[in-house]
């Protein structure tokens, strides 16, 4: 029977309780919530008992922040437990969908492997590599017993204010785009037939629509105009969409006034609509009661789920036994229609019949130990972290060579595996559980001395002397500094020890105790390289004035310390480039480098450039030396084929061999509307060899060329256009 006849047949078999049970999902941990969404402390048990009575089709027991239970044999018996009671002790015996949060690999579970967060992944611009650890995650996930995963994250990171930034992919759509559909497609892969669906599990892009919340407030409304909405934002859910995937999340911020999850403009008529999503919508945690409690759209629970069913979600991710005696009585009163369930039970119906539960829906707890963690899956892990070390300066620092006997380390993050891990993994990890900085470079910097003093933790200086005197005798130090481990507003507080001090919304420039960390080794006069481990760029121009180099790392993972080690010894050649621009300072906010052009006064240098960063957007450097040569731009066969094609020569003119990220960036000359001073349309990543010289060709959508109007709509208009390839540049014509 196909996938169509199998899900018709059980939905006509489905009382209208049972139907509506398949739309409520049901968490486990303590989590107050707000006054009208469900909160408090659920249990395994108040799940099992929301099964039996409401038919309760989706779950998230543990993986998320809030969870207790992350041992890996305890949450594949929880798995097994909780598809036992939907199977043998409901009437139709449909298994479970269970939903978690697994971001940058199976990290919330001991034992997973922990990739770097999304933004270190986005310095690799490596989609195959992203799929490649997407594809690991849902192995380990399966193992378990989870069967969904709320990723990927498919935001544009506007402002790094926001505390989620670490979570997304950077700043350009283009380059979000391609690397969250990569991710779909290796968690998804196998669920359509082609492969083993029990290898797959079901992917959620989200938010939609965020990643431009006001004052980087998480869950603030998203205030952009209808233009910026579908030139930035809307392009990474289209192509994501185009990849397959088989949900969406919706986003808790309002947009242009108008809430997310009552908002059938955006899930209905330009989600399903214009995008063409066929997938599952899902509300976010708490994101139907802040209708009542926030945005105030509607007077009670009730109120929200009806606006929410009529905007299109089909899903009420953590709603449990009240919001089913809710939307049942809605249905049951006329308000929304049984045609309207139907549909959702529908989409939730065929992916569970996708992912082969109704024949697989059981786990081996022993094999889940042996599938987390594996040497391979390990191993993939360190490849992304060596690929995503971004070196931002290098005043003949580094590699570390043979005159160097002793190196100095310190710094909060130079010892500590929970902070290079960031937020959305186990946290309070023990030591052993993953490579710090020291770990990796007493590991591999051969004949070489290693000697570490904390000397200040992220907020607080601790002692300086020893610091001062390690610096001094050593030939090198490496200042490990920036960020902790948080999540969301930089919390939660009994975790992260947050007071309102960095980091913060507010606050990008590292804190005091820091910069005079990094003094007390600078002012010693050794050569200093400064580490940077953030979820988002901090605002660093004083600091990396003082180092003589300068590595970004972002959130590592467990293998982050090897990675950097074997990058500062030169085991690994850098090429990881930045995915989101650092700004000098809060006030110069907002700072990409698709802007759109300003007019300065004619004569006047009053008027400084609007994008002035420390490092921009693409910035990366190399210990080989690489040369553009040659660009040609073809455009002849623009409207027939709707390609455009890019060419250039990329020569390693050392001795070393290199990886270098070929970038493609395109402005629009004159135009009907405003268009980005320059925008990232097309990339590609090529190895050389000393000495080797490649032809680089990029075949570029014309489309990425348009105008786009306040309607969405978007049309490339005839006119002469540039493409800058390093620093190289060609013009070239799109005829009408």
């Amino acid at each position: 029977m196909d996938l169509a006849k199998r899900v018709d047949d059980l939905l006509s078999r489905m009382t209208l309780g049972e139907k509506v049970g398949q739309l409520i999902g049901m968490y486990e941990g303590n989590f107050s919530g707000l006054a009208s969404s469900p909160g408090g402390t659920q249990s395994i048990k108040d799940i099992q008992d929301a099964i039996r009575e409401f038919k309760i089709g989706v779950s998230t027991p543990f993986g998320t922040g809030i969870s207790s239970h992350n041992n890996v044999g305890v949450v594949a018996r929880i798995a097994n437990r909780l598809q036992k009671t939907a199977i043998n002790e409901t009437r139709l015996g449909i298994p479970l969908l269970i939903a978690i949060d697994a971001l940058h690999g199976h990290a919330n579970v001991e034992g997973g492997t922990v990739f770097p967060h999304n933004l270190g992944m986005a310095a690799t611009w490596d989609p195959e590599r992203v799929h490649q650890a997407a594809r690991i995650t849902a192995t380990e996930m399966r193992a378990t017993g989870a069967t969904q995963n709320y990723a990927p994250m498919t935001n544009v990171a506007r402002d790094p204010r926001w505390g989620r930034t670490y979570e997304t992919y950077g700043e350009s759509p283009h380059l979000v785009g391609e690397l969250a559909a990569a991710e779909a497609a290796g968690l998804e892969y196998g669920s359509d037939g082609s492969g083993d669906p029990t290898e797959a599990v079901a992917a959620t892009m989200k938010h939609f629509l965020d990643g431009s919340p006001v004052r980087g407030e998480n869950a603030a409304p998203m205030d952009v105009s209808p233009t910026t909405l579908h030139r930035v934002f809307v392009p990474p859910f289209r192509r994501v969409v185009e990849e397959g995937v088989s949900a969406a999340l919706v986003t808790n911020s309002a947009i242009n006034g108008e809430p997310g999850h009552s908002s059938k403009q955006y899930l209905t008529t330009l989600l399903r609509g214009d995008l063409g999503f066929q997938g599952l919508i899902y509300s976010a945690w708490l994101g139907i009661g802040m209708l009542v409690e926030d945005h105030r759209t509607a007077t009670t629970v009730s109120d929200a789920i009806r606006q929410a069913a009529d905007a299109g979600v089909d899903v009420f991710s953590v709603g449990g036994p009240t919001y089913a005696g809710h939307l049942l009585e809605a249905v049951e009163n006329g308000e929304i229609s049984e045609d309207r369930i139907d549909e959702s039970v529908r989409r939730v119906l065929e992916v569970k019949f996708r992912l082969g539960l109704f024949e697989h829906p059981f786990v081996d707890a022993d094999r889940a130990r042996r599938v987390l963690g594996r040497d391979e899956h390990r191993h993939a892990a360190l490849e992304c972290a060596r690929h995503s070390m971004t070196l931002l300066k290098n005043e003949d620092v580094l590699p570390i060579d043979d005159s160097v006997d002793e190196v100095f380390v310190t710094g909060p993050n130079a010892n500590s595996v929970d902070n290079l891990c960031g937020g959305w993994t186990v946290a309070q990890l023990d030591q052993e559980y993953g490579s710090t900085l020291v770990d990796g470079l007493t590991e591999v910097a051969d004949g070489v001395d290693v000697r570490f003093e904390q000397g200040a933790s992220i907020r607080d200086v601790t002692d300086l002397g020893p610091v001062r005197h390690g610096a001094e005798r050593a030939d090198l130090a490496v200042v490990a500094l920036g960020e902790n481990w948080y999540v969301h507003e930089f919390g939660p507080r009994d975790i992260t020890g947050a007071t309102g001090e960095f980091p913060t919304r507010s606050r990008l420039r590292l804190p005091e105790a820091q910069r005079r960390l990094l003094r007390t080794v600078t002012d010693t006069g050794v050569p200093t390289v400064l580490v940077l481990v953030s979820g988002r760029p901090v605002a660093v121009p004083d600091v990396v004035e003082r180092a003589d180099g300068v590595i970004m790392c972002y959130l590592p993972g467990l293998a982050g310390g090897r990675a950097l080690a074997e990058i500062l010894t030169g085991e690994v050649n850098p090429s990881g480039k930045l995915p989101i621009t650092m700004p000098k300072s809060v006030g110069d906010l907002p700072s990409t480098h698709d802007r759109l052009p300003t007019p300065y006064p004619i004569g006047s240098d009053e008027h400084p450039s609007s994008y002035d960063p420390v490092f921009e957007f693409g910035h990366g450097l190399s210990y080989s030396d690489f040369e553009y040569r040659s660009l040609s731009v073809d455009s002849s066969g623009a409207k027939e084929s709707g390609l455009i094609d890019v060419a250039v020569d990329v020569a390693n003119r050392s001795e070393r061999r290199g990886e270098e990220v070929v970038q493609v960036y395109a402005r629009d000359l004159v135009s009907s509307r405003l268009t980005p001073v320059k925008e990232l349309i097309a990339f590609d990543r090529v190895s050389l060899d000393p000495g080797e010289t490649k032809r680089v060709e990029l075949a570029v959508e014309t489309h990425r060329l348009g105008v786009v109007r306040p309607d969405g709509s978007s049309v490339v208009e005839p006119g002469e256009f540039e493409v800058t390839v390093g620093e190289l540049s060609k013009r070239f014509h799109i005829d009408d």
